[in-house]
Parts: C-alpha cells; sequence; structure tokens
C-alpha cells in the first residue's frame, strides 16, 4: 500500500512540475536548431558566391576546349539555369540572426553586406534570363508563392540602390569602429576592404548596362564614384581582390595532381584565347599553355610565340580529337595545373577588370580621366598575377614522354614597356580602336576567374569574335541566354508567361531571345 501511495504522489507532482512549463519549450529538438548564428549563415554564403575555375563557364568563354566525348563537348545547347533565391533567403536569415543576436536593427555589418549579396545575386539572376521576380521574391511567409516578374531595368535600378546603401552603412561601421562581423571567409571581417569590392562591383554593374546608358544614370553615377575617392573607395591593388582561396586538403583548386591521369590530356585551350595572346607576343602564354609536339618537331622553341596553337571552338569535336593526337594543339600546362597544389585564386570582383572597367568607362566619355593609364596598370597587373616580371622570366612545360616532376625550363626575355608599345598594345586613344584594346585586354584578365563575366562582356560588346562552328549547334550561333528554371511553367505560369511576352513579344523561353540589358 505505501509502494502504491508513493507511486500517485510521484505521478502528481510530476504533473504539476509538468504543467507549470511551456509545452513548446518541451516538444523543442535540441539537436534540430532553430537560430544558427548570423556567422555560420555568412560563411555559407560566402561559399556560394564562389564559381569555380576550370568550369563551363570558362569553357563557354572560350579559353579551353574538351577534345574527349566521354568529358563533354563545345554544344551551345544549354537550356535552363537556377535562380539564386535559396542562397538570398540565407542572406535574409543572416540579417534576421544578427538582429536577435544583439545587433543593431539600423545598420549592421550583416545587413549592410547583405545589400551587397541581394544585389550581387539579383544581377547574376538577371545578367542569365532577363526579367525576375524582385519585389515579390522571399515573400513567402506573406503567402506569396508566385511572386511577378520584376522587368530587368527594375531589378538593375534597386541594384544599383543597395550598392549606394551598402556603401554608406559600411561607412557609417568602418567610422564607429565596429568589429563585430565575424565568419567572413574573404577579408578576414574587414570592413574597409568590403566597402572595396562593394564600389568595384558598382562598376562592373554600370559598365555591364552600356548599351541602355540613355535610360539609367550610368555616367552620373560613374563620375561621382570617380570624383569622390574618400567616399567611394575602390580597389587598390589585387591584395584587395574579392577572391575565393582554394586549399591543398578539403578545397582543392580543380586542376591539381589528384586529377592529372583523369583530364590533363582531355584539355586543350581554345584558338579565341591562345590566338588573342600569340598575336600579341603576351608572354602569359608561356604560364597558361604547353607548346604543340607538332610545331616543336618543326624546328619551333618553347620559347617561340608561334609555337602555340588553340583549337577552334567551333570545330567539330572529332575533328579536334583527331587532331590531338597529331599533336597539333596545345594542352593546358600540366606544369602549371597539375605538377602541385599550389592553387591560382578565383578572383569573383578583381582589381585588374576594375582599372579596365575605370579605362571603359573614360573611353565612353562617363568620366575626364586618362583611360590609358588605366588600361596600362590592367595590363601590368594581370602580368604580375602570372608571375611575370620585367627581365629573364623562367617558364616549364612538359615534353611528350615526360612525367610529372620532368618538366623542361626554359626562359623568356620580358620587356613590359615593349609590350605596351607594341602597335597592337598601345593604347590609340579614346575611340573605337581603344575600346577594342580595353575589351580585349579585360578578356585576357578574365582568364579563370570571375565566373560568366568574360561571356557577359563578350555578349555585350562582341569582343573578343568568339568562334562558332558544326561543334557547337544550336544553329551556329552563340546563345543570348539561359531558359527559366522548369518549376517556373508549373507554380508561376501565369507570371512566366507574362514576363516572356513582355520581354520578347512571345512566349517562347528561347536561348537565342535578346533580353533589354543587350538591345
Amino acid at each position: 500500500m505505501k509502494i502504491y501511495i508513493t507511486k500517485i504522489f510521484l505521478f502528481i507532482g510530476l504533473a504539476f512540475f509538468i504543467g507549470c512549463q511551456d509545452f513548446e519549450e518541451l516538444s523543442k529538438n535540441p539537436n534540430n536548431p532553430t537560430n544558427v548564428p548570423a556567422s555560420l549563415i555568412f560563411t555559407k554564403v560566402c561559399n556560394d558566391l564562389n564559381e569555380n575555375p576550370w568550369s563551363a563557364a570558362h569553357q563557354y568563354s572560350q579559353y579551353w576546349c574538351i577534345n574527349y566525348e566521354y568529358y563533354g563537348n563545345q554544344n551551345y545547347s544549354w537550356t535552363t539555369s537556377n535562380f539564386n533565391y535559396n542562397t538570398l533567403y540565407d542572406v535574409q536569415k543572416m540579417e534576421e540572426e544578427a538582429i536577435l543576436g544583439g545587433a543593431d536593427a539600423a545598420n549592421n555589418p550583416y545587413k549592410a553586406i547583405g545589400k551587397f549579396l541581394r544585389a550581387y545575386f539579383f544581377v547574376n539572376m538577371t545578367q542569365r534570363l532577363g526579367d525576375i521576380p524582385l519585389t515579390e521574391a522571399l515573400r513567402g511567409s506573406e503567402k506569396i508563392t508566385a511572386p511577378k516578374y520584376d522587368e530587368q531595368k527594375a531589378v538593375y535600378v534597386q541594384a544599383l540602390n543597395w550598392l549606394e546603401e551598402a556603401n554608406t552603412d559600411l561607412a557609417a561601421l568602418i567610422k564607429i569602429g565596429n568589429t563585430t562581423l565575424a565568419g567572413d571567409i574573404y577579408y578576414n571581417n574587414d570592413l574597409s576592404k568590403w566597402q572595396k569590392a562593394v564600389n568595384a562591383f558598382r562598376l562592373r554593374v554600370l559598365v555591364s548596362l552600356s548599351k541602355r546608358e540613355s535610360e539609367v544614370d550610368i555616367k552620373a553615377q560613374f563620375a561621382k564614384i570617380m570624383s569622390s575617392p574618400a567616399q567611394y573607395p575602390l580597389f587598390s591593388s589585387s591584395s584587395d581582390d574579392l577572391a575565393f582561396t582554394y586549399n591543398d586538403v578539403v578545397n582543392k583548386y580543380p586542376t591539381n595532381p589528384d586529377n592529372y591521369g583523369f583530364n590533363a590530356t582531355r584539355y586543350n585551350l581554345a584558338d579565341t584565347y591562345i590566338g588573342t595572346l600569340t598575336s600579341l607576343n603576351d608572354p602569359r602564354v608561356f604560364v597558361v599553355a604547353e607548346p604543340a609536339d607538332s610545331l616543336l618537331r618543326k624546328g619551333l622553341k618553347p620559347s617561340d610565340y608561334n609555337a602555340y596553337q588553340g583549337a577552334p571552338t567551333g570545330e567539330s569535336l572529332a575533328d579536334m580529337s583527331y587532331k590531338v593526337t597529331l599533336e597539333l594543339y596545345s594542352y593546358i600546362n600540366r606544369h602549371t595545373y597539375y605538377s602541385n597544389y599550389t592553387a591560382d585564386k578565383n578572383a569573383m570582383v578583381g582589381y585588374i577588370e576594375q582599372c579596365f572597367n575605370i579605362a571603359e568607362g573614360i573611353n565612353r566619355g562617363w568620366f575626364s580621366g586618362n583611360a590609358e593609364e588605366f588600361y596600362n596598370k590592367g595590363i601590368l597587373a594581370a602580368m604580375s598575377e602570372y608571375g611575370i616580371s620585367e627581365g629573364t622570366n623562367t617558364f616549364y612545360y612538359l615534353p611528350k614522354g615526360k612525367v610529372l616532376g620532368e618538366s623542361v625550363a626554359y626562359n623568356v626575355q620580358v620587356s613590359t614597356s615593349s609590350y605596351l608599345s607594341q602597335a597592337n598594345v598601345k593604347y590609340k586613344g579614346n575611340n573605337a580602336d581603344g575600346l577594342t584594346q580595353i575589351l580585349t585586354q579585360k578578356y585576357l584578365g578574365f582568364f579563370q576567374n570571375s565566373g560568366w563575366e568574360a561571356f557577359y562582356n563578350q555578349r555585350r560588346t562582341g569582343i573578343p569574335n568568339f568562334n562558332v562552328g558544326s561543334g557547337n549547334t544550336n544553329g551556329q550561333k552563340i546563345p543570348l541566354r539561359w531558359q527559366y528554371p522548369n518549376s517556373e511553367r508549373v507554380i508561376n505560369s501565369t507570371n512566366w508567361t507574362s514576363a516572356l511576352q513582355k520581354q520578347f513579344g512571345n512566349t517562347n523561353d528561347d536561348i537565342n531571345n535578346t533580353m533589354w540589358l543587350i538591345k
């Protein structure tokens, strides 16, 4: 009986104890947290910014080719592209968690950088697709599950506004010495460097709008940034780049000793890129490419510019594969890219591009500066990134029949002043010829960095001339955009159809349609 009575009291006590607690609190799973520090989300979003080198972005920008069918081809027959709303939702959550963690709701580093990130990803999407949801996007909590599409112009205007606000907010935080940012894999939580990245990216956005100069205040914004360096600080060297860093353990550079046996001879350089380098007697060719063995057998030396031959991107895969067996084309430099784990940095927004963007803006009359100065700075900075310096430079290549570790060294005398004074390199002035030079050097500077920027610049300007042929399909045309995600025609059909009709005059989601940006 005593045992029975004791159990009754224990039961009553337990019920009373439970009743005095919040049932929702008891039901929480400690292994499934509902709150995550803003810094952890920020790190994840920073990773999402990165677009790998030696990827489709660079292949279809005609830097390199695939010469073996198992690994792919050069077909410009892509279809859909994904949205970036999952990452943008993370940006939104990052800002919310920062406030929950005690940050000032009006202005904190996560909110300031969040404005840059919004601009970056919305511009990224609209460049690929055209009109996209913006004002009604990320509003699922308000039961907006089928957001309307905003016109591309409106997306750009909003992005530029966010960048202006981000610069202002970061300046205020820097002034008061705010050091609460954490989780930054790019700048080690240095807000002053983020501010430079914001403004360098804004120059990119302004330049990308060159065809729409009469519809957006590009000239005024460009001049405002260039005229006020204290208010709008920019990159001062490549050390300021917003660049993703690879390592030799868990995040290796895409080409490295581990995959040498798989694809080192399945990739060769494209003629659009190699041909441009050799036509300019550009020593970067010695770093990125190997001389074609067939040309060495004819008596040329590795130090001869005409010993390097890229493959035409439009060539059929069958022809390219056959000519590779004849050793007519240059492989990517296996010593540079496969002999060790030392990685090139991947600049998503960089000083080299900034120099050429400024030169382009001046050439177009947006600011009364010295375009040649920035043009030359961009070239010299690009050379420096490849380790090329004035005087004797030692380069390496892997001869036929040799294995990694048996590369052969050769020397080349480099004179940067002689390079810059060549007739086809020396800046020809603020005219069409000068603009072509700027855009050509910008293309060379984009090699294996900045994602699709080389492609977008070529789409906008036609420079360099992309090679097309039977190997490209798509009617031997370079596509102008991607199709919207397939899910849109199912879950957002009305707005998707309206957006297509409004942009292109029909409901054909075609990769050859011309968006507002490049009309």
